[in-house]
């Protein structure tokens, strides 16, 4: 899921979450991909006979006419869509005895795979704000040679995954041993835990649903530095660490460390995205301005003319400048990149109308 497509998610979720029904009288359905949506409606309908029997003639009135504007609806699908359809309708006046039936329907960015049917005081946004979550990850790894917290930084929150540890000896050696046989016996102890940790990494970061966009390792002293150089972990987990910061603490306190002195790191992988498609912007404009197209007026004619391959909004806008924009693109399946003003690119495109585009083919004026 992109951007967009999450941020038109979340709209989505904030308008329907708005909305309070009297009693249960609020229908949530769920449609998984490829079922049968003449089986949906066939339900639906059986349920408006239930519905019925109940005693409250208000509640009864608006679950059978919320059944009823909802099932009207779904007769206009010739088929169930790719990804499933989540449909909720309701009475949602909000002065008792009138009636303002709604419907929505909207098909998910992510396949539903389950069915749901539910009469509530609300609907059912659940299953959407989970999509509407970011995926993506960051592995965090806070470690000495005694102990490994192995952890993942989604959003905002901190998760623990694992933890691990070691059979390091001390520095205080028992008697009787020479020096060099107890520090080789501390090496030997070491070698072992580093590859504890690594197989730990392996398995919580590489072996996930999840989308491990960078893994970040902190810690006091060398441990961290030996757990890299000594060979401790394969070559697709190296190349994942973007970090390697020296803390104070270890265990949770050192995770929280960790994403603290991290920030720096963080932010510049969240714009890293936008600030490579602003390069390529004004690389073109640089050597080949017939290649991209800037300010409200020359971007909305190359738009209207199917010229755009990626359009380029500024956060600036208020929110129905974007959505007359995305609509627009949508005709001629343009992408839509929603930029920021934290970086020096971003305030680039503010500066130039807050409108740009990268262009499918060179243009002449």
């Amino acid at each position: 899921m992109n951007s967009r497509q999450r941020r038109k998610l979340k709209k989505f979720i904030n308008e329907l979450e708005e909305h309070r029904g009297r009693h249960t009288s609020l229908v949530t359905v769920y449609i998984p991909k490829d079922y049968d949506m003449n089986k949906i409606i066939n339900h639906l309908s059986q349920e408006q006979g239930t519905a019925s029997n109940i005693k409250d003639s208000t509640t009864r009135k608006n679950v059978i006419d919320a059944l009823e504007r909802m099932i009207q609806h779904l007769r206009l699908y010739k088929k169930t869509p790719t990804n499933g359809l989540a449909v909720f309708s309701g009475n949602i006046s909000e002065r008792q005895g009138q009636q303002d039936v709604q419907v929505w329907s909207l098909e998910p960015p992510e396949p539903l795979n389950f069915r749901l049917y539910r009469c509530d005081k609300t609907f059912v946004m659940d299953p959407l704000i989970d999509m509407a979550e970011t995926k993506d990850a960051y592995g965090l790894v806070v470690m000495d040679r005694r102990d490994a917290r192995i952890a993942l930084l989604k959003g905002k929150s901190i998760i623990p995954l694992d933890k691990t540890t070691s059979y390091v000896p001390g520095k205080m050696r028992a008697g009787g041993q020479s020096s060099q046989r107890f520090e080789r016996l501390r090496e030997g102890a070491a070698k072992e835990f580093y590859k504890k940790v690594g197989d730990y990494m392996m398995e919580n970061f590489l072996k996930t649903d999840l989308k491990i966009k960078g893994i970040i390792i902190g810690g006091p002293g060398k441990s961290k530095n030996e757990l890299i150089d000594k060979g401790a972990i394969n070559t697709e987990i190296k190349e994942k660490i973007i970090a390697v910061k020296d803390l104070s603490y270890t265990g949770e306190f050192g995770l929280q460390e960790l994403v603290d002195k991290s920030q720096d790191v963080l932010a510049q992988e969240e714009i890293s995205q936008e600030k490579e498609i602003m390069r390529q912007f004004f690389e073109h404009l640089s050597t080949n301005p017939g290649m991209v197209a800037y300010g409200k007026k020359e971007t909305e004619k190359c738009l209207k003319i199917g010229a755009v391959e990626t359009l380029l909004l500024s956060e600036e806008l208020d929110d129905e400048a974007i959505e007359n924009f995305e609509k627009e693109a949508e005709n001629y399946s343009s992408k839509v990149e929603i930029i920021s003003t934290e970086t020096r690119e971003g305030v680039q495109l503010k500066d130039m109308g807050k409108i740009a585009a990268i262009l499918r083919y060179e243009l002449t004026y």
